[in-house]
């Protein structure tokens, strides 16, 4: 239904293509955006190759275990300081010397892969230096793209930056198995150096885009720290905990999706290809899979043409369709019906996802935005291993349609309870806050 003071349709959809338009035609954002693509292309495709490398070395599941969990907890204990160093540093110049430093170890063990010299104990260390471009790269990219483009324009850009990175996760993660299979996963690790090389080259270019424009009030609180000021990691930290509770709204939506990722993360990636395995198949389960990320990208395209200025009110709503693939797998629904679920819980996250980038960038100082970004990742991360633990035990204990039905109770109540805040409910975004966030300075 269009408001009275809305375009018409079909001025609106015209007006939202040459928005988007304009926003690729701007380097800087351009940049980045592949930069971030390329980057989670390479984050998608390693643990795939990683696994696969393994096993041709002979390895157990142990080993692969070992291996790629290795990664997830280097993610995890340094999440924190990548959104500190992002806070510190010129946040292009700290992403081209992770995907530098993804790209020359990368490269380096799929060579040794491919001349058969590569121990379990080389990838094990392989797949910590990749937790940890991870964990700077989430912060600092997500922090960046405020300073690509005018305040006015921060909605599409991250719609369309959150388009790359999904396109980036989905071709890695297939491609990601098909080089296994038929090149073998020392081609697929050298592959991905070059798609970190890529990913460097493309920040390169966006850091020296942003440095040819005259600085601006966001520029400069972006780099209030500079090298020459005395390290305090500690108490940096502190800044960034004050700054992320501070803002009740903030810590009751991280809270909420704590709960959603662990429910999601042990109903879809554990207990989904059982009961796969017991009905539809495998070959479907891929075709379900796939189905979600094709519902994020036409999410994106949407919520990039939406003017609401509740967004986030709307975001956290839509999160309560987490619950849809759920409640179709308790059911042992259709494989129609749950390709339905999946697509719209994947245009659900793409909304809520843009709603929490515009709704943080515009209200939390440049200064500190990485590292309230980091808490936020942190929150996320640590709930996936503890729900896809616990769902296995449970669903032993309890049956695999009651844990699953369960998670869908989980969903709701979380949601509801996200919506009493009234913060959640009232933060407005399109009006940035002045001397926050994209709201300093418009020079771009």
């Amino acid at each position: 239904m269009t408001s009275p003071a809305s375009p018409r349709p079909d001025r609106a959809g015209s007006t939202g293509r040459a928005a988007l338009r304009g926003i690729l035609r701007r380097r800087g954002f351009r940049e980045l955006a592949l930069g971030r693509a390329l980057t989670f292309f390479g984050n998608s495709m390693a643990p795939v190759v990683l696994a696969f490398a393994v096993l041709d070395l002979g390895g157990s599941a142990v080993d692969v275990g070992l291996v790629v969990g290795a990664r997830s907890v280097s993610n995890v204990v340094l999440l924190l300081f990548g959104g500190l160093l992002a806070d510190r540093l010129p946040r292009a110049l700290v992403l081209q010397g992770a995907a530098l430093s993804a790209a020359l170890v990368q490269s380096g063990v799929g060579l040794a892969v491919l001349l058969d010299r590569a121990p379990v104990g080389v990838l094990l260390v392989l797949s910590v230096v990749q937790g940890a471009v991870a964990a700077v790269s989430i912060p600092a990219s997500a922090a960046l793209v405020p300073l690509t483009v005018p305040p006015g324009e921060l909605r599409p850009a991250n719609a369309l930056s959150r388009m790359g990175v999904n396109t980036g996760m989905i071709a890695g993660t297939s491609l990601g198995g098909l080089l296994a299979a038929v090149a073998g996963p020392g081609w697929g690790m050298v592959l991905n150096g070059l798609a970190f090389v890529g990913a460097a080259f493309a920040y390169r270019l966006a850091g020296r885009e942003l440095a040819r424009r005259e600085p601006t009030g966001r520029d400069a609180g972006a780099q209030k720290a500079t090298p020459a000021d005395p390290v305090r990691p500690w108490r940096e930290l502190r800044e960034g905990w004050t700054e992320f509770v501070s803002r009740t709204w903030v810590w009751v939506v991280v809270l909420q999706f704590f709960v959603v990722n662990a429910v999601a993360a042990g109903g879809i990636q554990v207990l989904g290809p059982t009961v796969a395995d017991a009905t539809f198949g495998r070959t479907a389960w891929g075709f379900v899979l796939g189905t979600q990320m094709a519902g994020a990208l036409v999410g994106g395209l949407l919520v990039a043409r939406s003017r609401s200025r509740h967004a986030l009110r709307i975001g956290v709503a839509v999160v309560a369709l987490d619950a849809l693939p759920l409640l179709a797998l308790a059911q042992s629904a259709d494989v129609a019906l749950l390709l339905a679920a999946m697509f719209v819980n994947g245009i659900a996250i793409e909304q809520f996802g843009v709603a929490w980038d515009l709704s943080l960038q515009e209200n939390v100082p440049q200064e500190k935005l990485a590292r309230v970004y980091s808490y936020d990742a942190l929150g996320s991360f640590l709930a996936l291993p503890l729900g896809e633990m616990a769902a296995g035990p449970l669903a032993e204990r309890f049956g695999v349609r009651t844990t699953l039905l369960c998670g869908v109770a989980l969903v709701a109540l979380v949601t509801v309870g996200s919506l009493c805040s009234r913060q959640v409910r009232g933060l407005t975004t399109g009006e940035p806050v002045p001397g926050r966030g994209a709201a300093e300075g418009a020079g771009v």
